[in-house]
Order: structure tokens, then sequence, then C-alpha cells
């Protein structure tokens, strides 16, 4: 395993006989690239981590209601949710290695602004600056990761995710250690990150303009064994699953501290740790959902992560603290592993459009992390941040569609050249 981003990672791509040279495999997996990339993830998703654990924050220093709080999340999803496809859907077609520097300079700016902004519509802005970040970011790293991957896929796509949760579970602690004390200025602090990611990501756009991918993306294809209508039945049962998860997801992220304040009376600093741990266990969870996919198939991953959670869902909200905690990291671990193995199922059933898949599922996962973050605010303001965790508690119920999903397998298709 390479452990530096050495010459031929970022550099050069490795050089391929043409016999040897694929469009959607390396023949190794470059790990120095595929570390790089969840290195930026993590440092991408630490920022809109910082954002979601500052809430009480702005709530206090805005005079919030929970459904403005939603809002904002709503603003920062829903920017990053429409604009996803539509890039990953054009860089199929037309590769811009160096996107994601630029992606991440919306990120920045948001950042900077948030940090100066003095009233709830200067928020909302910041956080579409930082919704059109992700919106190049995730279809493009995504498909680093799948060129990088060597063919080993769900491996390459839990590498690449576990950076981005693992940089989710900084966030709250980062907010807890450093903006909280210090106030909202200080969130401008963490320009230093974006400004790394920057350097980190134009070096990967260096490797990835000349990969061959790019060079032969318009000579070859890959084409779907199924037949349409399965692919359709099939994309539309991953996108309730999709829906099941990051609905669940905002009630946790957005609104897991103001839950353990309001039921067990903790300090808002102890309620950051306790969503620390929560997503601390969504980052290993993710690291085990790939590996796994790739050994014993995706649908049962899928079947596990997503129904098998449900009765740790539906136990948390009668548990007192102690259990409340670990019933939070259960359920952090098992639905972590799901995304991996959906995404990479996804790509099989629609192969030669990575950018386009994971454009949509990345999109659809914020979107409805937007939205559900919005409904339940209002929920919440209607009736109480308990209630709100016991209509949740039956989401993962939607798990049984797995058994819609058909087996997948990929025919490659080689174009006259």
């Amino acid at each position: 395993m390479q452990t530096s981003i050495d010459k031929n990672a970022l550099g050069a791509a490795p050089s391929l006989s043409p016999a040897s040279s694929s469009i959607t495999a390396v023949p190794r997996t470059v790990f120095s690239v595929l570390g790089a990339i969840s290195f930026a993830h993590l440092l991408n998703d630490m920022i809109q981590s910082l954002i979601l654990a500052i809430y009480p924050m702005f709530k206090s220093e805005f005079s919030l209601s929970f459904g403005q709080i939603g809002l904002i999340t709503l603003t920062y999803q829903i920017t990053a949710s429409l604009l996803q496809p539509l890039v990953g859907l054009y860089t199929d077609k037309h590769p811009k290695p160096y996107s994601l520097p630029i992606g991440m300079g919306f990120t920045l700016c948001g950042l900077l602004l948030m940090s100066m902004a003095g009233s709830f519509p200067v928020l909302l802005i910041a956080a579409a600056l930082v919704g059109c970040g992700s919106s190049i970011f995730h279809p493009e790293s995504s498909r680093v990761a799948r060129m990088a991957s060597g063919g080993r896929h769900g491996l390459a796509q839990s590498v690449f995710q576990v950076g981005g949760n693992a940089g989710s579970s900084l966030g709250p602690l980062l907010a807890a250690l450093v903006i909280m004390p210090h106030g909202q200025r200080s969130i401008a602090w963490f320009s230093a990150a974006a400004l790394l990611a920057i350097v980190v990501l134009f070096g990967i756009g260096r490797w990835y303009q000349s990969h061959p991918a790019v060079r032969k993306s318009r000579h070859s294809a890959v084409v779907s064994a199924l037949p349409r209508k399965k692919v359709m039945i099939a994309m539309t049962v991953l996108m309730l699953l999709t829906f099941s998860k990051y609905f669940y997801l905002a009630s946790i992220s957005s609104y897991f501290t103001f839950y353990l304040i309001s039921k067990f009376h903790l300090a808002v600093e102890t309620a950051q740790v306790h969503l620390f741990w929560f997503l601390a266990a969504v980052a290993v969870g993710t690291i085990v959902g790939g590996p796994v996919g790739d050994k014993i198939g995706r649908k049962v991953v899928i079947w596990v992560s997503i129904l098998g959670v449900a009765p740790f869902t539906l136990m948390l909200p009668f548990a007192n603290l102690f259990w409340t905690g670990v019933l939070s990291v259960v359920i952090g671990l098992i639905l972590a592993s799901a995304f991996s193995a959906i995404l990479v199922y996804a790509t099989e059933l629609v192969p030669g459009k990575v950018g386009m898949v994971a454009g949509l599922f990345f999109g659809f996962a914020f979107g409805m992390g937007g939205i559900g973050a919005a409904v339940l605010g209002h929920l919440a303001d209607a009736t109480s941040i308990d209630y709100v965790y016991k209509v949740c508690s039956f989401l993962p119920l939607i798990g049984v569609l797995t058994i819609l999903l058909p087996n997948t397998r990929e025919k490659p298709v080689s174009a006259h050249t």
C-alpha cells in the first residue's frame, strides 16, 4: 500500500498497454489517490458538520425557531441536491479534473460569509454557497474513487465515504471545543481546512487529467444486462431506501443535541459529545459496508443495514440516557453501511454513468436530509422533539422493499476506435 501521494499517483497516470487499459478500472488499487480523496472528503464534511453542530448558537443569537433551523439545512441540502445530478451528467461526457478545487472554493466563500453573517437571510446565502461546493465535490470525487479502485469498487467507495463520515464526526467536537467558547467569528478559523482541501484536490486533478479513463471516455461503453423496466424499478426502490436512511439521519444530525437537552437536561457541550459518538459510529459502519458488499453481495448488506436497524430505532425513544447513547452508536454502525452498497449497486444498474449516478444519489440523499430537517423542525415546533423521534423510529421498516431488487451483472462493450 502506498502511504504518500507519489508521482505515479498524482503527477501521471500509471502506464497501461492498450490491451489492459479500461474505462472503469486501473490494474491496481491506487491507495494514495483513495487516501487523498478521502482526506479531502474529511475536510469537506467536517466543514458541513460544523454548521449543523452550531445550530444551538445560531438559534440563541438570531432567536430562530426550529422551523428556521430546518430552513438553513433545507437551503444547503436542496442547493446541493438539485445541482449534483446535473454536474455528474455533464462531467460523464466532459470530464473536468480541476472542478474539484473550484467546488471547494465555493465552500470556502460560504464558510467565511457564515462567520460574518448578521441576519438570517445572510445565513441562508452562506448555506447555499456551501451547498454549491458540495454539488461539485461529491459526484466528481466519487468518480475519482472508482477510477482509483482497481476494480474493488465497494472498498473504494467505503474509503472515500469514511473520510466524509470521519469529518462529520469531528465537526461537533470541534464546534464544542472551538466555536462555542469563542463565538461566531471563530468559524472563519476553519477556512484553513478549506484551503488545505483545495491544495489536495488540485493534486488529485493532475492525476485525474492524465488518467486513461478521461482520454477513452468517448470510445468505450458499458451496458446493463438487465431490462430497462427492471432497472427503473430497482432505482425507485434504491431511492426509497435512501429516503428512509437520510430522513432518519436528519433527525439525528439536526436535532439529536436538542433531544438530549430537552429530555435529559444536558449541557450543549455534553450533548455535542453524544452527537460525536453517533457520527463516529457512522464512520466505522461506512468503512465496513463496502468491503463486505464486495465479498457477500450488495443486496445482503442493504437488507441488514436498512431493515436490520429497525429494532434499535424503535427502542431509542423509550431509552434512558445510558441506553440512548448505546443505541445511537449501534444505529450509526448498522445504518451507515447501507450507502456504499446502494451507490455501487446503482452504478452496476446503470454502468458507464458514474458521475450521474453518484450525483443523483448524493443529491437525493442531501435533498432528503434537507427536507427531513425542515419537516421535522416544523413537526417539533407543533408537537415536541420527543414525538419526532417516535415517528422517525418506523422509517427503517421501508427496508423490506429490498426484496424487489434484482441481482446485477455488468457487461462491458468496446466501441470501435
